[in-house]
């Protein structure tokens, strides 16, 4: 339980050190998003994930629920906005740009933290 637990704070300390050039290279192609998405962003993706690693790190259940249900929503949220959606979030609409490959690669990097992120929560739901 003790490795699930530093798993599970680990997992939101990279996603946040993965979002920090993620959102510049938002703001560096002027990719825009609506209202509704900036308030999920601001919840789901950032700080849902902070709230649930300070509950697992005070061993709390719920924090492990959190973790998942955070984690699960920015996944399928940056899965369908990077890779499945047409428009300028997505991955393959990028044009030359210097900032074209940050955005790429840190969509990849948050898929797969979000995805460890959300199973890390799930294995933690059942280990307590």
């Amino acid at each position: 339980m003790r490795n699930v637990r530093i798993l599970g704070i680990l997992v939101v300390i990279v996603h946040i050190l993965v979002q920090v050039p993620h959102a510049a290279a938002h703001n560096m192609l002027h990719i825009e998003v609506s209202r509704w998405q900036n308030i999920y962003i601001l919840v789901v993706i950032n700080l849902l994930p902070i709230v649930a690693a300070i509950m697992v790190w005070r061993r709390k259940r719920l924090g492990y629920l959190l973790l998942f249900l955070a984690m699960a929503g920015s996944f399928v949220f940056g899965g369908f906005y990077h890779f499945i959606a047409p428009g300028s979030d997505n991955v393959n609409s990028l044009g030359v740009h210097p900032w074209s490959n940050t955005f790429l690669w840190s969509a990849v990097f948050l898929a797969l933290v979000e995805g460890a992120g959300a199973i890390i929560g799930l294995i933690g739901i059942r280990s307590n």
